[in-house]
């Protein structure tokens, strides 16, 4: 079982996922931090030197091996859910746990980050807010279509929010066992 994280950019995934796996006894990824290692270099540079349709053969590529793992916490990469077939393994692997934020959190989170500048790149022209609200426009639906579990992450610590997925998850699962 392999439990997704998914949202947009600053909404928490990476930042839940390591206390989340440890509650559990798991193993825990953050998907863009393998795909750079992998790939030996950051996102920002495969957008710029081979486009976004590349990074997003490499990250299904690796999307497709990491949800057949078992005990599992991933973090996805934001975009990850705009792909058909890896939405379907997402389900098939087990909870899909997505983290909203307010555009207002997602802005102030990414503005402050390092990591976002100097390892992700805009994805639109306009980077910014109205990038925040273009992509979660489109992206939204399909986060909805493959969530089993819904949770705010725009106040909430990453401790409340490690307890609410807990909270949400079958006993089976809380108790260590997949």
């Amino acid at each position: 079982m392999v439990i997704t994280l998914i949202g947009y950019r600053g909404t928490g995934k990476s930042t839940l996922a390591a206390p989340l796996a440890q509650r559990l006894g798991w193993e825990w990824l953050d998907a863009d931090v393998e795909l750079e290692r992998r790939a030996g270099r950051s996102i920002k540079d495969i957008f710029a030197t081979d486009g976004e349709p590349e990074f997003r053969r490499l990250e299904r590529e690796l999307l497709s091996e990491l949800l057949k793992r078992d005990r599992l916490v991933l973090a996805a990469g934001g975009g990850a859910i705009q792909n058909e077939a890896t939405r379907a393994d997402m389900t098939s692997a087990g909870p899909v746990i997505w983290l909203q934020a307010s555009v207002d959190t997602i802005e102030r989170r990414l503005a402050t980050d390092p990591a976002t500048s100097q390892r992700r790149p805009n994805l639109t022209s306009t980077g910014g807010r109205v990038e925040i609200e273009r992509l979660l426009t489109i992206r939204e639906p399909l986060y909805r279509e493959c969530a089993t579990i819904t949770l705010n992450a725009d106040k909430s610590s990453a401790e409340q929010l490690v307890e609410d997925v807990l909270r949400s998850l079958p006993a089976t699962v809380r108790g260590g066992t997949s």
